[in-house]
């Protein structure tokens, strides 16, 4: 275990990565408290105003990014700068993908349900990075041996095979199963192995004439929605806070 961790996190090529995940974890987790405590109306916090403009967090965010990246590319990685840099990057990227679902649907749509977004896509780009930190490559590169990393024919070959699989799970319809099997080779083949999703590419494609198949798919989707659907929400719920309802749409009667 110590060797371990000598080697894929203390090592100095790491160790800005691994500041950079700890500021980007540490500011969402941060973020939200302030920001669930200012919708409850306690503590001392409030919004930021400045002329009537609400300014979101995800202005400072979009600062902090531009320079911890700016000051990481100057720092070639190395001492304390590379060190401040990876901090100032984490905390900034923290503070913008807190907003995704801002940026994605141009609205603030913080605590609606479209604001889950936002916490699916800190949650999935926490994970990808840790697993880089572990030590996986995009791709099975770090499956190879250093033999097989000299022979450029089986590394091209393992990453666009790889890259085949990733790019079949998303056409099925898996976007996490794509994005982590970018990471585990593994994930990828599974994905796109199995059965796309109903009104995926894939499924519009090849299942138009097989009535069984999308029988198939559409069953086996609606179990798997049933059964993680629920506890999924439930963690969305307790780590951003719960969307506020929706307000009932009445019927046009004119």
């Amino acid at each position: 275990m110590g060797h371990w961790w000598e080697r894929n996190i203390v090592e100095p090529g790491k160790l800005p990565l691994l500041l950079a995940l700890a500021a980007f974890v540490l500011a969402f987790v941060v973020t939200r408290v302030i920001t669930r405590l200012i919708r409850a109306g306690k503590g001392p916090f409030g919004n930021v105003n400045a002329g009537g403009l609400h300014i979101h967090h995800v202005v400072p965010g979009v600062v902090l990014t531009v320079v911890g990246g700016f000051g990481a590319v100057a720092s070639d990685r190395h001492g304390v700068g590379a060190a401040v840099s990876a901090v100032l990057f984490g905390i900034g990227a923290g503070l913008v993908l807190d907003e995704f679902a801002l940026i994605l649907h141009l609205d603030d749509v913080y605590w609606s349900a479209e604001g889950r977004k936002s916490v699916e896509v800190v949650a999935l780009t926490a994970a990808l990075v840790g697993l880089l930190l572990a030590g996986f490559a995009p791709f099975g590169v770090n499956d190879l041996t250093q033999e097989e990393l000299q022979d450029r024919g089986r590394v091209i070959g393992t990453i666009v095979g790889n890259f085949v699989f990733a790019l079949i799970a998303l056409g099925k319809g898996k976007t996490r199963v794509a994005i982590f099997g970018a990471i585990v080779p593994l994930v990828a083949v599974v994905g796109a192995v199995r059965l796309a999703r109903p009104g995926s590419p894939w499924a519009r494609r090849f299942y138009g004439r097989r009535p069984r198949a999308r029988a198939k798919a559409a069953l086996r989707a609606y179990r798997h929605d049933r059964r993680w659907a629920g506890p999924r929400r439930v963690l969305q719920d307790w780590i951003g806070g719960k969307p506020d309802p929706r307000p009932v749409q009445l019927p046009d009667h004119r």
